[in-house]
């Protein structure tokens, strides 16, 4: 039997931990077959990403996925090149750091809980900066450098 209070608290926990989970375990890699696959999620804290796009039908299933992802990165020399081997740095408003990484490739789609957030990327010693805020449906900041 136990105590009835820590099963409750328990019991509350498993659900708030199942519903916190559940927007990130809930957005699907849907690729059509025809455009190829897309690379696997990492993770990292609370954060989700996965970042490629070289070759045209791993670009084109990045692309088409980034609808399905609150925060999508593109990355490109000024001429329109993409980019890749970028380092990103996204920090959350109160300043801890959500995820740190190099993008493997010119697109990224990031799954990171609801925010206000500080990309920021660097390559070939040039860094830029953008605000975003996540939840507000899907959003791409892109970055040329």
């Amino acid at each position: 039997m136990g105590n009835p209070s820590l099963h409750r608290w328990i019991f509350g926990a498993a659900v708030a931990c199942a519903c916190v989970a559940a927007p990130l375990a809930s957005r699907a890699q849907t690729v059509d077959p025809g455009t190829g696959a897309l690379p696997a999620m990492k993770v990292q804290g609370n954060a989700r990403f996965a970042c490629g796009g070289i070759g045209s039908d791993e670009s084109n299933a990045m692309r088409a996925a980034m609808k399905d992802h609150p925060l999508s990165l593109l990355f490109a020399r000024a001429g329109g090149e993409y980019l890749a081997n970028v380092d990103v740095s996204i920090k959350s408003a109160s300043g801890d750091t959500a995820l740190a990484m190099r993008a493997a490739g010119p697109v990224c789609l990031i799954d990171l809980p609801a925010g206000r957030y500080t990309v920021e990327a660097s390559s070939e010693g040039v860094t830029k900066t953008h605000t975003v805020t996540v939840g507000r449906g899907s959003q791409t900041a892109d970055f040329r450098f």
